[in-house]
């Protein structure tokens, strides 16, 4: 198995990226690569990015979440305020995010600080959810231990019977904005010379430079 995985390659063929094609606003840059990974059928969530976060050791953690909403102001995930993230969050209320779309032969590279969005927010996100799965956020004490599967399904069961009709926000479950001062585009490219874009924000500005693969 490991001869399996020390001989594996992959030749990066697709395409290029480089100072002429990019665009001057990194959010712009993002905008163009997501749709067309949005438009590609081999990737099966093109929102799906890994959240790196780290607690007050230092530790770092990294788990996939859905990205939700992404606008000038930043990058928006929603999940439990209670969850191992939400606590690493409030003791170091910076992350970074990944998305690899390798269908593309793509990836994004952000870091930047992280806010909580408004309530307002977090309930009009909530209200688009599938019945099920608001019933989930109050059923699930995110990143608690559980002793089974039939401790969850209770829960559940205990929720539907508390919320017949409408199903409201739980108080402790919301939405996180990271809000960006560095992003990078990665292009993969052939013999592993690959592409690398690296944004930085400057004041009101962002200055681009290449960097070596």
């Amino acid at each position: 198995m490991n001869d399996d995985v020390t001989t594996r390659r992959v030749h990066y063929a697709r395409g290029e990226f480089d100072l002429a094609h990019a665009a001057r606003d990194p959010f712009a840059q993002f905008g163009a690569w997501f749709e067309e990974a949005l438009a590609c059928e081999a990737l099966i969530e093109p929102n799906a990015m890994t959240l790196a976060t780290a607690g007050a050791n230092g530790r770092p953690s990294a788990r996939i979440v859905l990205l939700r909403r992404w606008d000038a102001r930043g990058f928006t995930f929603f999940t439990n305020y209670d969850s191992r993230k939400g606590a690493e969050l409030a003791a170091h209320p910076y992350a970074a995010l990944l998305f690899w779309w390798g269908a593309l032969e793509r990836q994004v590279r952000i870091e930047g600080a992280v806010e909580r969005v408004t309530e307002a927010e977090s309930d009009a996100y909530f209200a688009t959810r599938p019945r099920g799965h608001r019933l989930s956020a109050w059923a699930s004490h995110q990143s608690a231990p559980v002793p089974d599967r039939d401790t969850l399904q209770r829960a559940m069961a205990e929720a539907e019977a508390r919320f017949p009709a409408d199903v409201p926000r739980p108080p402790f479950w919301g939405g996180y904005r990271i809000v960006p001062d560095r992003f990078e585009f990665w292009q993969g490219r052939p013999n592993r010379v690959h592409d690398r874009l690296a944004y930085e924000r400057d004041g009101e500005t962002w200055s681009i430079s290449r960097l070596s693969p």
